[in-house]
């Protein structure tokens, strides 16, 4: 058996050729995630053309995700391109003058922004290095004061945390690449700062009144908004992916750990798998190796029982795709391990019943020290709840929908396998014995009923 948690590969391009791609796969990725801010949809649906064909060639399933670009705010263009410096007590105006900005003022050419800044409200540029206090509102202008930092230049983009936008989810280019995402049929489709969760609302409207196909839906957490109600996003949503780089700009970055801990946490009880994301290798865009401090982030991931670890620009302009991959892989089996050994965190998720079904077939492997559970689901369902439960034991699912395999391919210690066949005939041992699985031993079948079975 391979590791318990699972690789999202972020694609650009250094690694969305074919050969790269199968390199990838047989090194440990599970996952792959398209950045739709980058790239034209035609570009992007080679790329699924060409993931789909790799893993079918590989007999390997494997998710794909569509990362919408979402609301991206940026300021408007100053006179030159040169960097302009400031200093802090000076004010500093945003209007909505579409003329070329300087050293005193430049244009927010979005008036949703413009009507939901407060006094008070901090503005963050340059990834939170420059920060600005609004010090009053009018009509099409806002004053602020700068707090920290000294420099600002055109199109920079800005964070807002203190302020709930009244946006629309989805802008007019996130309308056109998700139109033209849904005929590729990706498996799942993620969408970038949510705040609510009329937010994924909207998306799944948008979705299922134009496809049959299902499409599952992960919520993207990277505002101080979503964080405020993070249960009822969990809830509505298919998973969720902790964003830590935008997250860690608006809110105080020394409780982001915290917070994506309580993250996985909730996911675990409303039976949702969970992306930890941003930076996780970042010093392998240029290093064979990396850090320290990186081999224990990704392995932290791994004790907080997180489905999957995300690669970004390690993986799409990075030196070497493959091997930030194996690097990834080689920490994660051999944390996966060393978390299996002390296999009692699944037993204290808040507000799972003690007679729950999925809590149940966990410590039935657990008690029995089973070679593995074996589960037979027509939907994921079934096997998405017992892996919530981080049961000590792989988890063997036979599906009878190519679909449901692929998109299981997130979740925590679960083999999919795509054979109708099987599926038909229900055979818990052919399943078994394709993963390793010997004669002589014990594992669970969940097929509507649970029973234990020792191979012969």
């Amino acid at each position: 058996m391979q590791k318990f948690t699972k690789i999202t590969v972020s694609i650009g391009p250094k690694s969305s050729n074919a050969t790269i791609l199968r390199e990838m796969m047989l090194a440990g990725a599970n996952a792959f995630r398209l950045n739709f801010s980058h790239d034209t949809g035609d570009v992007q649906g080679t790329k699924i053309d060409t993931i789909r064909s790799v893993a079918r060639e590989l007999n390997k399933p494997c998710s794909i995700i569509v990362d919408l670009q979402g609301p991206k705010h940026r300021i408007g263009d100053f006179v030159t391109e040169d960097k302009y410096k400031l200093k802090i007590g000076q004010h500093f105006i945003f209007d909505d003058n579409p003329a070329p900005g300087n050293g005193e003022r430049v244009c927010l050419p979005h008036p949703d922004v413009m009507a939901s800044l407060h006094v008070g409200d901090r503005i963050l540029l340059n990834d939170g290095k420059l920060e600005m206090r609004v010090d009053s509102v009018r009509p099409n202008k806002i004053d602020a004061v700068v707090v920290r930092g000294d420099e600002i230049w055109s199109r920079r983009g800005f964070n807002l945390p203190d302020t709930l936008i009244d946006t629309p989810i989805l802008t007019d280019k996130d309308k056109s690449d998700l139109e033209y995402a849904i005929t590729k049929n990706p498996d799942w489709v993620a969408v970038s700062f949510v705040q609510k969760p009329e937010d994924i609302a909207f998306v799944r409207d948008f979705i299922t009144a134009r496809t049959s196909h299902q499409i599952k839906i992960i919520a993207k957490i990277e505002r101080p908004q979503a964080i405020d109600r993070i249960e009822d996003i969990v809830q509505i949503s298919d998973g969720i992916m902790i964003a830590r780089g935008d997250l860690a700009v608006e809110m105080p970055f020394e409780q982001v750990p915290a917070i994506s801990r309580k993250i996985i946490r909730t996911c675990r009880m409303y039976n949702r798998p969970v992306i930890m994301a941003t930076q996780m290798l970042a010093s392998m865009v240029e290093n064979e190796f990396p850090t320290r401090a990186e081999i224990s982030d990704v392995a932290t991931a791994a004790y907080l029982r997180a489905d999957s670890t995300m690669t970004s620009e390690e993986t799409t302009v990075g030196i070497n795709p493959v091997n930030t991959v194996g690097v990834m892989a080689r920490i994660l089996n051999y944390s996966d391990m060393d978390t299996l050994a002390n296999p009692y965190d699944w037993l204290r998720i808040d507000n799972v019943p003690e007679n729950d079904w999925s809590r149940s077939v966990s410590s039935m492997a657990h008690l029995n020290k089973v070679a593995a559970i074996v589960v037979f689901d027509r939907d994921g369902q079934t096997t998405t709840e017992i892996s919530c439960r981080r049961p000590d034991v792989p988890i063997i699912v036979v599906c009878g929908s190519e679909t449901i395999a692929n998109q299981l391919c997130l979740s925590r210690g679960v083999y999919a396998i795509y054979d109708a066949e099987l599926f038909s005939m229900r055979d818990a041992f052919g399943a078994a014995r394709a993963f390793g699985i010997t004669y002589g031993d014990l594992v669970i079948v969940d097929d509507r009923k649970i029973s234990l079975r020792t191979l012969v």
